[in-house]
């Protein structure tokens, strides 16, 4: 069996961890973006000023409010705010069209939304109509001048204490698809988020005021949030931020910041060893990577580790295990190819995917269950959705994946269909879906195929009854109703779909002719 990891310290709630670090080090580096950068003591002073204003306008236990922001340092303030509110913060993504946000907010009935100037357009064409409305810039739209949040940057005391939420009340409304192309709402209590925190930390421990964390990965993502946002507060170190992915601009935060610790992806460590100025760029401040959103192959493990000398250590989870199930420990053996062993108060299985009820013994395959005080209290508005993925007390995680005699868990497929392109996650149903609005579409099949760069791609295979609509008009179709990463990389005009004896479209020849 794998070695014993102690559990660290647990905080009631993640707001209690930046109070307490504001306490213990005020004066150290809290938040850095661009120019601008943040102690500790301002950080708090800058969430606690939000956190009371959301009070002051009703906002609070019971309540849900929407953060739809890009990265930044507000972002961060928000987000934390929200929490020390008492309300429950559901974190979007800001490059989401007004079709997807409407789904979103229909289920998450949120009373208010804090949004950059940048997206106004969108709030204004949004269906569902909020309480309260708090922009980061000039924010005046259909519904009137929201309420500038940049003001809370002026005041940069701790006039007002932090307030600090219930432990037991709901912290985050983490949205991720749906088998069925419908968002669910993922709901983790406070103590289902700061718990995983001091999980993660009893097997990736953290220097205690020494760390530089680079946050490349969007803040409304749960990998970023976790093991960026709430590290850094747990560490209570800097987190630097960048605004956007670029390998030369993250190579040049690593130097300038002197970054320790990076938070990465498949696609991040690919782009970055890709980049023509990788080999000459300073890297000597690392002492560790981390992997997540989707599995690191191992030759790219290995050409990370013998370019930068930097160790990586990857993980497994999912939103609704509040994210991290388990880990390879820092401090003991790394099974490369492996996700690691479990955290502490946590169970995994591997059971049969029949009906989950048959525990496989070790070197078996099968789907992965898991339990522990991390994993999600539900879906939110969901009991049906619920109840097929919580079932006495275990979250079935729809992954197949092996457990060895020593503990380390190894992925091996997906029971879903899930697709994960660029560390995101994307159901094929929810194309197909929009791609079936066309009028001249008949008959569409979207599949997931592998690709060295991305993890995975998209592509689609349309029947059209108009021959004069080509793959460019559906892509233009496509642009207008979903993000980016959410296109497919190819559509091919077919005649006709395949099919497997009893009509179904079958989807495993499909990936078989895109493998051809």
């Amino acid at each position: 069996m794998s070695a014993v990891y102690p559990m660290p310290p647990v905080w009631p709630t993640v707001v209690h961890m930046l109070a307490d670090a504001a306490l213990q080090d005020p004066d150290g580096p809290a938040l850095v973006c661009g120019g601008e950068a943040l102690c500790y003591r301002q950080y708090a002073a800058c969430v606690s000023g939000l956190a009371w204003q959301l009070q002051r306008d009703g906002l609070g236990e019971g309540d849900r409010v929407v953060v739809f922001m890009a990265n930044s340092l507000d972002v961060a303030i928000a987000l934390f705010a929200v929490q020390a509110a008492g309300a429950q913060v559901v974190p979007l993504n800001p490059a989401y069209t007004v079709s997807e946000l409407n789904q979103v907010l229909q289920n998450a009935n949120a009373r208010g939304i804090i949004y950059d100037e940048a997206v106004q357009g969108v709030v204004d064409g949004l269906e569902a109509k909020f309480d309260r409305y708090y922009c980061v810039g000039n924010g005046v739209g259909t519904h009137g001048p929201a309420q500038r949040l940049t003001r809370w940057r002026d005041q940069l005391t701790l006039a007002d204490a932090l307030p600090l939420p219930r432990t037991e009340m709901p912290s985050i409304l983490q949205y991720t698809g749906g088998t069925t192309g419908v968002p669910k709402g993922v709901s983790l209590r406070h103590s289902a988020v700061s718990t995983n925190v001091s999980q993660r930390e009893a097997l990736v421990p953290t220097h205690a005021g020494k760390e530089r964390v680079l946050a490349i990965t969007p803040l409304f993502h749960s990998y970023a949030m976790a093991m960026g946002l709430y590290l850094a507060a747990y560490a209570r170190s800097a987190l630097v931020i960048v605004t956007r992915y670029r390998p030369d601009t993250v190579l040049d935060a690593i130097a300038r910041e002197h970054i320790t610790l990076l938070l990465g992806s498949p696609t991040i460590f690919s782009g970055l060893m890709g980049y023509e100025g990788f080999a000459k760029a300073d890297l000597s401040s690392l002492r560790l990577s981390s992997s997540g959103s989707s599995a690191l192959s191992e030759e790219t493990l290995r050409r990370w580790e013998a370019s930068t000398g930097c160790v990586v250590c990857e993980g497994y989870g999912q939103t609704e295990a509040g994210p991290v199930l388990t880990y390879n420990p820092l401090n003991g053996q790394r099974k490369i190819g492996s996700v690691g062993v479990v955290t502490p108060e946590t169970e995994v299985e591997i059971v049969d995917v029949q009906d989950g009820e048959k525990v496989l013994p070790v070197g078996e395959i099968g789907e992965i269950r898991a339990r522990g005080p991390q994993v999600m209290s539900g879906y939110f508005g969901m009991p049906g959705e619920t109840a097929q993925t919580l079932r006495d007390g275990w979250l079935y995680t729809g992954d197949i994946g092996r457990l060895d005699e020593e503990g380390y868990l190894f992925i091996c497929d997906r029971k879903k269909e899930m697709v994960i392109v660029g560390g995101f996650n994307v159901y094929p149903r929810e194309i197909e879906e929009v791609l079936y609005r066309h009028p001249a579409v008949s008959e569409v099949a979207v599949i997931g195929v592998p690709d060295s760069y991305r993890g995975e791609i998209l592509q689609a295979y349309v029947v059209v009854a108009d021959e004069k609509v080509g793959a460019s008009d559906l892509q233009d179709f496509l642009m207008q109703r979903l993000v980016k990463y959410k296109w497919p990389a190819h559509i091919h005009m077919v005649n006709d779909l395949p099919r497997t004896s009893v009509g179904k479209i079958d989807k495993k020849r499909l990936r078989a002719m895109a493998a051809a």
